[in-house]
């Protein structure tokens, strides 16, 4: 089995507009053996369609610029290709995230370009598991947990690749503590 660790960022504003609807304007992913050596990495950009330009907020946040997402590709066409190259392997996978939103968003932005959202399963949250795991008693952010654990923080926080990438350093030292 593979495991494919993966983070999103999604459109977001200051104090977040309830008439605002969030879209995926990231994916980024690291797949990983069952050994927890490192087999390819995926980024990209997605053109959001419902609000096409990104708050100076998301901007600053993310690090994403207008211009990245508005030479990108649309959702479902970087969907299709997140799936086959999470499936290049012809093997089975797990995706692993940090948190309950990634998953959410996966499924959200699939029903907004009619695809199915059957492919955002199987799914286990990472972040919980950690809690679970450390006994904490609340849980921590990514970037905190990184660090807990020894690790340097690379990249830039907010930002798909870089925090797949800080996720699967974690994920490979509890390699055989997640339950799936």
């Amino acid at each position: 089995m593979n495991f494919i660790i993966f983070d999103l960022e999604a459109t977001c504003w200051q104090g977040r507009p309830p008439s605002k609807v969030q879209e995926i304007i990231e994916i980024g992913a690291v797949m990983v053996d069952g050994y927890g050596d490192e087999i390819s990495r995926f980024n990209r950009f997605v053109r959001p369609i419902l609000n096409t330009n990104l708050s100076a907020f998301c901007q600053e946040l993310t690090s994403i610029r207008q211009q990245d997402v508005d030479r990108a590709k649309t959702f479902e066409r970087v969907a299709e290709d997140f799936q086959d190259w999470g499936l290049m392997l012809d093997e089975d996978y797990l995706l692993c995230s940090w948190g309950g939103f990634d998953k959410k968003m996966l499924i959200q932005d699939s029903l907004l370009h009619k695809m199915e959202p059957d492919w955002a399963e199987p799914h286990i949250n990472l972040k919980q598991q950690y809690v679970d795991l450390k006994r904490l008693r609340k849980p921590c952010g990514l970037k905190a947990a990184v660090e807990r654990e020894g690790f340097d923080f690379d990249g830039t926080h907010h930002r798909g690749i870089d925090d797949a990438i800080n996720l699967a350093k974690l994920f490979v030292k509890f390699l055989d503590d997640w339950v799936y």
